[in-house]
């Protein structure tokens, strides 16, 4: 995590987060959740231009609570993936909170066309003729 020097405080005088060392005051960065917190938030930090964009302290901000928000949902879906019954008002709180958050970072949704080409209905057109004639022989 390169960062610009914060004022002329001193580095050593400065927390580890604060220098980029690490991405919590106090925490064991090992653990799975962790790593998965570490993924989600290098993407996101990749989704608005990557730390090459001079990203402010505000954006690496938000940045970081969006991960954290992710990160929580994933859980509960976890959760909710194994049978268990999940607190859905916290949730779709927390899926609200996080769509927010990405509005004001500046994230959008983009439509994906799904259109396909000609060269795909004419595959698929000739591949059911295929499968008709075998089906028929």
């Amino acid at each position: 995590m390169d960062r610009p020097a914060t004022g002329r405080v001193p580095l050593t005088q400065r927390s580890r987060v604060t220098n980029g060392k690490t991405p919590f005051v106090e925490a064991d960065r090992r653990g799975p959740w962790a790593r998965r917190w570490r993924d989600v938030l290098a993407e996101i930090i990749s989704d608005i231009g990557g730390h090459e964009a001079g990203l402010s302290e505000g954006q690496r901000q938000l940045a970081r609570r969006c991960a954290t928000i992710a990160i929580a949902c994933e859980r509960m879906e976890g959760e909710a993936a194994l049978g268990h019954e999940i607190d859905l008002e916290q949730y779709g709180t927390l899926t609200d909170r996080l769509g927010r958050c990405f509005q004001r970072l500046g994230l959008r949704r983009q439509a994906r066309d799904v259109t396909p080409s000609i060269a795909e209905i004419t595959a698929e057109i000739e591949a059911n003729k295929q499968h008709e004639e075998s089906d028929a022989a």
